[in-house]
């Protein structure tokens, strides 16, 4: 079949790799908002809940304070959603781009340190979902004429389950979208080494070897000590 002029003027397939970088900015983009979405859910929450407590943290608003909380969690969570739909692949990536030299020194250092814990954060935030999707399809065949009721409840024990995992992907997740973003350059080169790389730490991640790739630091680094969060 005939091409056009240009159709072979790009061997390494530019217009292609453009095409898949935006993507991957776009996700890489998608993960740091969500990240900084529930890092406001927290701020917003912790502005106001001393508010509903005592001189001694105890809570004398018991339904303003549930309230809060229930409005925090919910708000924490659409955003893991957004970790568990990009996640693993950009965290495959970033595993798979980065070399030994980003661990040890240079500006994502310590952002892949960071990393360390987040395979099991993305796993039982993934194991919740998976719980309320069981639960939802049981309420659709057992109790359809009720099921709002019920599912509302449903709802906020999830958020609530969630809370913990959301907490956390504000500081690793947060600590994945600048590595990647930093990596963005590194992704589409010779990308049939590259899918292998990716396809490779997928598979080290999912027969439970969290954390582990072929450019981790030496056992011996030591990472930053976690954030002081104040949200309870």
């Amino acid at each position: 079949m005939p091409t056009s002029p240009d159709s072979s003027a790009t061997p390494d397939c530019q217009p292609q790799d453009a095409e898949e970088r935006a993507a991957w900015r776009a996700r890489v983009q998608a993960l740091a908002s969500a990240a900084d979405g529930i890092r406001q859910a927290s701020d917003q929450w912790d502005a106001v809940s001393d508010s509903y407590c005592d001189e001694d943290g105890w809570p004398v608003d018991e339904t303003g304070y549930a309230d809060g909380k229930v409005a925090r969690d919910a708000a924490a969570w659409e955003h893991v959603e957004t970790f568990l739909a990009h996640g693993h692949e950009v965290l495959a990536s970033v595993r798979a781009a980065a070399q030994s030299a980003d661990y040890m020194d240079g500006p994502i250092s310590a952002d892949l340190l960071r990393l360390r814990g987040i395979d099991s954060v993305l796993e039982r935030a993934g194991e919740i979902r998976h719980e309320w999707d069981q639960v939802i399809a049981l309420m659709e065949g057992s109790m359809p004429g009720s099921r709002e009721l019920y599912e509302e409840r449903a709802r906020e024990i999830r958020n609530s389950e969630g809370w913990h995992y959301a907490d956390e992907l504000s500081y690793s997740g947060a600590a994945l979208a600048r590595a990647a973003d930093h990596l963005a350059d590194r992704i589409g080169v010779d990308q049939s080494a590259h899918t292998g790389r990716v396809q490779a730490a997928l598979a080290r991640s999912s027969s439970g070897q969290h954390g582990a790739s072929a450019a981790s630091p030496p056992a011996s680094a030591i990472s930053d000590p976690p954030a002081v969060r104040r949200s309870r």
